[in-house]
């Protein structure tokens, strides 16, 4: 099978001229087929309180109603992932910007109300690998923004994590994936007050110790249980690592 890096990109990364500059041009030398996934949340705050609109945060996840579902899907649909598209194109990437809802490449259902009540936000139920993957093969480089639909004639906010995890997931029938998340830190530490004590390797039992010994706790959890889904899904390896390294394959990979 051919080769594929899905990388994950947060969205202050991508918000600010320079960040994005720099990133464009490492993800430009990673080499073959690849996927650029982008979040942009920053940005929708920043428009929203523009246009009157709370942005209102329960345990880090947005709550989207109709007035914030216009904002993220300007922003995140457009703003964002054409300026990603743009900069990809004057580095001689032939990138195409897409949210779920176009090619019905990726649909979602609403999230049903518990506890919180978190508005127009989909679960991902369906990828359409095939049609992503033909698009891949023409060294066509999507862009995908964290936007779904619910084949009801609505969009839907969607986790830009989840995008990555689902899309890797899915593509891994066609390809060798490595999934990428890139966040502030060069990888999985030892030492959260070292910024050099990356953990280069983690694999389930390793993942098991350094929980039981609080070396691996609070949103990082999650994360690596999230990684580890992927691999079971077919997924070849995930790397956790910023994004200036990308390019390099530095960072935790987990397997």
């Amino acid at each position: 099978m051919e080769k594929l890096t899905l990388i994950k990109v947060g969205g202050k990364i991508v918000e600010e001229e320079e960040t994005l500059r720099n990133l464009l041009n490492d993800f430009s030398q990673v080499e073959g087929y690849k996927v650029l996934v982008h979040g942009g949340g920053r940005s929708a705050t920043k428009l929203a309180a523009q246009l009157g609109i709370e942005s209102k945060m329960v345990g880090g996840r947005r709550i989207t109603d109709a007035d914030m579902l216009r904002v993220v899907t300007m922003v995140y649909g457009g703003l964002v992932n054409k300026n990603i598209v743009a900069g990809l194109q004057a580095l001689g990437i032939n990138a195409l910007g897409l949210t779920g809802a176009d090619m019905n490449l990726m649909r979602s259902d609403k999230r049903p109300v518990g506890e919180v009540d978190y508005g127009f936000v989909g679960n991902v139920k369906e990828v359409n690998a095939d049609l992503l993957a033909s698009l891949i093969y023409q060294d066509i480089v999507p862009v995908l923004a964290p936007l779904t639909h619910d084949k009801q004639g609505h969009m839907l906010n969607t986790n830009a994590d989840t995008i990555a995890g689902e899309a890797a997931k899915a593509l891994a029938k066609h390809f060798e994936v490595t999934l990428m998340f890139c966040f502030e830190k060069k990888g999985v530490l030892k030492d959260e007050n070292d910024d050099e004590s990356v953990i280069p390797e983690i694999d389930r039992t390793a993942f098991r110790q350094y929980v039981e010994a609080g070396v691996i706790q609070g949103g990082m959890i999650p994360k690596l249980e999230n990684s580890f889904q992927a691999i079971d899904a077919g997924v070849k390896q995930v790397i956790i690592t910023q994004a200036s390294d990308i390019h390099l394959g530095k960072g935790t990979r987990v397997f």
